[in-house]
């Protein structure tokens, strides 16, 4: 079978058997969403029965699954117990969330990377060192505190970025609320950037390209940088899903109105189907990000799809 089609069926299996854990996970939580949307009224027999079958709530959960997934082929996300459109709901809030998921995608890569890069070309020296330190720093610090913090001293006393909403754009609004999310992945691509470079520069090609007479740069960019950042590839394709999480909770905090807060705002009132297709657009995002990054990896080393094709 070849790769490409192989890790297809891989995500569709994934994503089908996430969805429905993640769906018999939040229906089978206590509570009455019915109750929750009525408030203070007391509902009629009759219009609890109404609303019971316009939702499939008086069905078997996987029979509730099985609508689920049929409109979720036609493109629909469902409808909340109020009957707004969880599509609106996604649509308004999904590109604030990849703004921001995006933008610290971007931190992580340039930082992490630079820091890993220039820490390998004199390891054991005093930036080597102060490197080390303030990966293992970034990823001591929970990101609630790091976002309060930066919130109070950037945002509040220095008055460089906007401490919350997002009226500002991008990337001004995005930037320090980004900057807290890929704080935690900064000291991992580091780490990996040095570890992967110092690896690769005692290759026998690397030698090679030495003994040709090229300079520096560019044996450390187009010879060792290139096949040493591999596994960072992967793992930014990995760290996605940690991005999306993160968001969750910085969006909370730096009032963005993203996917974090239409969460939060979906489990206080019970909507299941809220939670579920935001769970579930999340899921596919990630998936298609893991794909995208195989196919990645396969163009920067080909050896990969010949070893494959091989066996």
């Amino acid at each position: 079978m070849h790769p490409v089609l192989n890790r297809l069926l891989q995500a569709v299996v994934v994503f089908f058997g996430t969805s429905l854990l993640v769906f018999l996970a939040v229906f089978a939580l206590p509570g009455d969403p019915l109750g929750t949307l009525a408030g203070d009224a007391q509902l009629t027999d009759t219009v609890r029965r109404n609303l019971e079958e316009r939702y499939h709530l008086n069905e078997p959960v996987l029979v509730q699954y099985g609508h689920y997934l049929a409109d979720l082929f036609r493109g629909d996300f469902g409808v909340t117990i109020t009957g707004e459109s969880v599509n609106n709901i996604l649509a308004n809030a999904w590109p604030i969330t990849a703004q921001l998921a995006v933008t610290a995608w971007i931190i992580e890569l340039v930082i992490g990377i630079g820091l890993g890069a220039v820490a390998a070309l004199r390891p054991g020296g005093v930036f080597d060192r102060f490197a080390t330190s303030t990966t293992i720093l970034l990823l001591a610090v929970p990101t609630f505190v790091l976002a309060f913090f930066a919130q109070q001293v950037f945002g509040l006393q220095l008055g460089w970025f906007p401490v919350a909403g997002a009226a500002a754009g991008w990337p001004v609004a995005f930037l320090l609320p980004a900057a807290c999310i890929a704080a935690l992945g900064i000291g991992p691509i580091a780490r990996l950037t040095r570890t992967s470079m110092l690896q690769t520069v005692t290759a026998d090609y690397v030698r090679t390209a030495r003994s040709r007479g090229i300079t520096p740069w560019q044996l450390n960019t187009r010879h060792v940088l290139r096949n040493a950042i591999m596994p960072v590839v992967t793992y930014l394709g990995l760290d996605l899903g940690a991005l999306l999480g993160g968001a969750v909770l910085v969006e909370g905090i730096f009032n963005l109105p993203g996917i974090g807060r239409a969460l939060f705002t979906a489990i206080n009132t019970q909507q299941g189907s809220v939670v579920v297709g935001i769970v579930t657009a999340g899921v596919f995002v990630v998936l298609l990000a893991n794909l995208l990054v195989d196919l990645l990896h396969r163009a920067l080393d080909p050896r990969i799809g010949k070893e494959t094709s091989n066996a």
